[in-house]
């Protein structure tokens, strides 16, 4: 993607101040999260990290530990015990079954919606 559609994806924002990527990733997060837990339990800033290394530094959620926390208490994920690891604790998320089922129903349910407005922007009829 071209530096311009870049800085106008993230800075063109609506009447409301926030722009579409804001909204895309608030809406996308969860996913993001789940599927990362999917591959391995990871604690909070080894998610931050792996989102980062994994989209080039262009999808990050500034604000992940409410995304943990609301998951924890749907039933989507886990916690385990702290480890303290140079002075830091480290809480490790993990999915839980439940967790593994949303993700798989939410990403199908994604790809058809995608779909569907892949059609409204190619003019299918």
């Amino acid at each position: 993607m071209n530096s311009i559609l870049e800085e106008r994806m993230t800075d063109n924002k609506n009447d409301t101040g926030h722009s579409f990527a804001a909204y895309f990733k608030r809406a996308t997060s969860p996913l993001v999260v789940l599927s990362l837990l999917k591959k391995q339990p990871m604690y909070g800033y080894e998610i931050s990290a792996e989102m980062d290394r994994i989209s080039n530094g262009r999808y990050t959620i500034a604000v992940l530990y409410p995304v943990l926390y609301r998951l924890q208490e749907q039933g989507y994920i886990d916690s385990s015990a702290s480890e303290i690891v140079d002075g830091r604790a480290r809480t490790y998320y993990s999915i839980t079954s439940e967790g593994s089922e949303y993700l798989e129903c939410t990403v199908d349910e994604y790809h058809k919606i995608t779909e569907v407005f892949e059609g409204f922007i190619r003019g299918k009829k």
